[in-house]
């Protein structure tokens, strides 16, 4: 039996541990911060032993208007299969800034059904910081894969779910981008958005379930989701263009709360079509 996980996310003391396991896979997540400034973009010099790069463009819609679109189960089953991904294996998704791009990574494969999957808790940071073994970026190539998409539509929205439950009101949108632009009291970073929020979404920052650069506890996560859904509604996430409602995937999964789905256009899909409703405060 290969490698588990043993949670959707795992300290660097487990990596460590299992480093050498051949059924493990590290994969680096790694994208520049939305917003970030080319000149702010630093070439990445080292990354964690034996990671390989997984380009999330790559794994994303080329043809979609909006940016990160999932592509299809079939298109994501050839991709991870060229890529060299084996369903017998166990992976581990890190990013350079603890806890920001990874989770897109882990949501994307449990939404084509593989579970074996974690988030490493704090990310690069946390890792270089235990002084544990890292090198310098190269290429590796690994032999084909054999990797199934396995499909749950359940943990993905799309616009017309969204219109759906402005009427029904079943389930709740959390948003996770700064209140700033929750509350359209400062300017989205892609131009041609508006400012706003979807109706009757509440704000929940990605960066609140965060300490640093880690995941804050199990415990804690439950409050703050007790705190926003005291109803417990199913819930569904929202951000800029589907990173950082992952991150809040991740966070909903660790405190044990399994209805929830990702919006996958989020606010970059809804503040560009024509004719959907907008709130707008400049006031909290």
């Amino acid at each position: 039996m290969s490698l588990q996980v043993p949670s959707p996310l795992i300290s660097e003391a487990w990596l460590f541990q299992h480093l050498d396991n051949p059924s493990l896979l590290i994969l680096d997540a790694t994208i520049p911060k939305v917003g970030a400034k080319k000149s702010d973009v630093i070439k990445k010099k080292f990354q964690i032993k034996n990671a390989l790069f997984f380009d999330l463009n790559d794994f994303s819609d080329a043809d979609a208007p909006f940016p990160n679109t999932m592509v299809s189960p079939e298109k994501f089953q050839e991709k991870a299969r060229k890529f060299g991904i084996q369903k017998e294996q166990c992976i581990v998704v890190y990013d350079d800034l603890g806890i920001y791009s990874s989770p897109r990574v882990w949501w994307m494969f449990q939404l084509m059904g593989f579970t074996n999957i974690a988030v490493l808790d704090g990310g690069f940071p946390a890792w270089k910081a235990q002084n544990y073994p890292i090198e310098k970026p190269r290429e590796k190539k690994l032999s084909e894969g054999n990797f199934t998409s396995n499909y749950q539509s359940q943990k993905i929205s799309f616009v017309d779910d969204i219109l759906e439950n402005l009427n029904s009101n079943e389930s709740l949108i959390l948003d996770a981008r700064s209140e700033g632009r929750f509350y359209g009291t400062e300017p989205e970073p892609r131009k041609e958005v508006k400012s706003g929020r979807i109706p009757k979404s509440v704000s929940l920052p990605h960066t609140t379930i965060l300490t640093g650069t880690k995941m804050k506890s199990k415990q804690e996560l439950q409050t703050v989701f007790q705190s926003k859904n005291p109803s417990y509604k199913p819930m569904i996430f929202s951000c800029g263009s589907g990173i950082t409602a992952s991150v809040l995937a991740l966070s909903a999964e660790i405190a044990e709360i399994k209805n929830h789905s990702v919006y996958d256009g989020s606010w970059t899909e809804w503040g560009i079509l024509p004719n959907l409703p907008i709130e707008i405060y400049h006031e909290k």
